[in-house]
């Protein structure tokens, strides 16, 4: 029987897309563990998986040094045959390198690469436009094929009997926030927006904790009726079986999307600062970028997005027009 660890200790989003090694390793070998380590806060986006035997938490919030050290003498005691590790920082390259495992493989941006078994290269290159799925399959490439997988999560048959009840009508799910300023839709313009919606339609608002007050002034300055704000009320697998038969998803480009993406829900993906030829847009057979139409001299500004516009304009978010998000519905 064959041992795999797969790391990914970064955010929501990056976990999901690491979710197609899951699918493939399972696939290709008849007799396989794997396990999987991530870090506190997002160990529910697995719960009940199917394909994993164990989910290793990583609590980096608390006694940092002391719990990466709990964690080193687990791997270490577990004698795994493989360790992929995703994550390109050194904590998590210095877990894979002394870990003791047959072979380690990682992406050569990771410090302790150096001592990895295999080390291959993460390409950022908006010319190909490759996604992050297809670099992240590179890593198992070399012993396992070329094949393709897509993201997939598995939310238990509680969770969708929970959800049920919100679906009788036709139903909208809207994620209206983000971590960070310049990949977030505008208030103002989400407003707009909204008002304009249908009047047959249902309206879900999503996110976490921190973004309920953000989805409470949008149903209130629209005046909507048919609205439910679910933000810091569900857990991430309650959320996808919700998305996943809503009639459109209506996402930044943020973990919401990625989510969308595990279920093959529809989705329209907002990118204001970023854009997805870096390589993390959404992967639904029903998903479309909504962008401003016309080439911006400043965008994108980075790979990631910032606390504020650098510009002090704003305009790759405020230049989308609300027709561009009606046409999706």
């Amino acid at each position: 029987m064959k041992k795999i660890l797969i790391i990914q200790t970064a955010s929501i989003g990056d976990v999901i897309l690491a979710t197609p090694l899951i699918e493939k390793l399972y696939d290709i070998f008849d007799d396989v563990l794997i396990d999987f380590l991530l870090k506190k806060g997002n160990e529910s986006l697995f719960s009940r998986h199917p394909k994993l035997n164990k989910v290793i938490v990583l609590d980096k919030n608390t006694k940092k040094i002391q719990n990466l050290f709990k964690t080193f003498e687990l791997i270490r005691n577990t004698k795994y045959d493989y360790i992929i590790n995703i994550q390109r920082f050194a904590s998590s390259g210095l877990l894979t390198a002394f870990s003791g495992a047959k072979q380690t493989i990682g992406f050569k941006k990771n410090p302790f690469s150096i001592f990895f078994n295999k080390r291959i290269r993460h390409i950022i290159d908006k010319k190909t436009g490759i996604h992050e799925v297809e670099r992240n399959l590179k890593l198992i490439e070399s012993f396992t094929s070329k094949d393709k997988y897509q993201v997939k999560l598995y939310p238990s048959k509680k969770d969708f009997a929970k959800m049920s009840q919100y679906k009788t009508n036709s139903y909208i799910c809207i994620s209206p926030a983000s971590l960070w300023f310049t990949k977030q839709y505008p208030i103002e313009k989400w407003i707009e927006f909204v008002k304009e919606i249908p009047k047959n339609y249902y309206i879900y608002f999503l996110g976490s904790k921190a973004d309920f007050e953000l989805c409470d002034k949008i149903i209130k300055d629209s005046d909507l009726k048919n609205t439910l704000n679910f933000a810091g009320k569900l857990s991430f697998l309650e959320s996808a079986a919700l998305m996943r038969d809503a009639h459109m998803n209506f996402v930044n480009d943020s973990a919401p999307m990625h989510l969308a993406s595990a279920m093959n829900a529809p989705i329209s993906a907002i990118f204001c600062s970023t854009i997805p030829d870096f390589g993390f847009g959404p992967l639904s057979v029903n998903s479309a970028v909504i962008e401003i139409d016309h080439d911006l001299y400043c965008r994108p500004c980075g790979l990631h997005g910032h606390n504020r516009c650098p510009k002090k304009h704003f305009k790759c978010a405020y230049e989308i027009k609300k027709e561009q998000l009606l046409k999706r519905i």
